[in-house]
């Protein structure tokens, strides 16, 4: 079956799929995105997600490219279309096409939307879990406003390549202050010697990511020890387990981080129960076939 993209209003095959030579987001990275998780034929935790894009387009001053129900819909259609049971659902808003200017274009032009879908496999993704990742770390270098979902993501990519150079799945953002501050694609957690749960607050300097929110939902309802705050790359080297939480990654275990072995280098306790658990705490939205 061939793919199936949504291009500003228009369901068409994935390989015709194409934006202007002038769209803002390919010239200027001047655009914002979402990735749900699609599981069991459901989109996890979609009002979470349209929440967020809705403040980062606020953030920079764009238009919704149409009304938030009718997102919904293309959401679940191209879901439909591309037949996905398991895997992600990608949703890119940018300023839209205009002559070239770093001034923001009048107000006769509209929001591009881009909606595309893909599968992926549950039993490689708990696989992986099962034998967790390697991080590598890497100078914070980012701009300060990574709270915003932004398509303007050349440093992540850089960071995420040369873990992947360097043995890891995943990077591990370090600033001056000897900090983690979180992950190329992911937050970042531990778990102290002592047994409790640590990640970074995100009220700056940090992505507040969805599946986050999740497992500080699931942290609350469990009972599980828990400190919000930062946490040293010295503390996260000397932890009793480790993980990257993502919609596209869930809850994974981290086993070592640069040359270190974490714990016993095996997947803890604690990512296993919160993984394990994860789909009970989310919002599920049906997708009709």
């Amino acid at each position: 079956m061939s793919r199936v993209a949504y291009v500003n209003g228009q369901y068409i095959r994935h390989k015709d799929a194409a934006v202007h030579v002038e769209d803002r987001g390919y010239q200027f990275a001047d655009g914002v995105y979402e990735v749900c998780e699609v599981w069991n034929g459901q989109i996890v935790d979609m009002p979470r997600h349209l929440d967020r894009l809705d403040r980062s387009l606020r953030e920079l001053r764009i238009d919704w490219p149409m009304s938030r129900q009718a997102m919904e819909f293309v959401v679940s259609e191209v879901v439909r279309r591309n037949m996905v049971h398991n895997g992600i659902v990608y949703v890119q808003v940018t300023r839209g096409v205009a002559k070239r200017d770093h001034f923001f274009p009048g107000s006769d032009v509209a929001p591009s939307v881009v909606v595309t879908a893909r599968s992926a496999s549950p039993a490689v993704a708990a696989a992986q879990a099962e034998k967790g990742i390697a991080v590598v770390t890497y100078p914070e270098n980012r701009w300060p406003r990574v709270d915003i979902k932004t398509v303007a993501l050349l440093p992540n990519v850089l960071a995420k390549q040369n873990a992947k150079e360097n043995g890891g799945k995943e990077a591990w953002y370090v600033d001056t202050d000897g900090n983690v501050t979180e992950g190329g694609s992911t937050n970042a957690w531990i778990v102290t010697k002592d047994g409790v749960l640590v990640t970074r607050p995100a009220e700056s300097g940090i992505l507040k990511g969805i599946t986050r929110a999740v497992v500080l939902d699931l942290v609350a309802r469990e009972g599980i020890s828990f400190e919000e705050r930062p946490f040293s790359l010295e503390e996260a080297l000397e932890a009793r387990e480790a993980f990257v939480t993502a919609a596209s990654t869930l809850v994974m275990p981290v086993v070592r981080i640069d040359d270190t072995v974490v714990g016993n280098g095996h997947p803890g306790s604690v990512a296993t129960r919160l993984r394990d658990a994860f789909h009970t705490a989310t919002d599920l939205k049906a997708v009709v076939a």
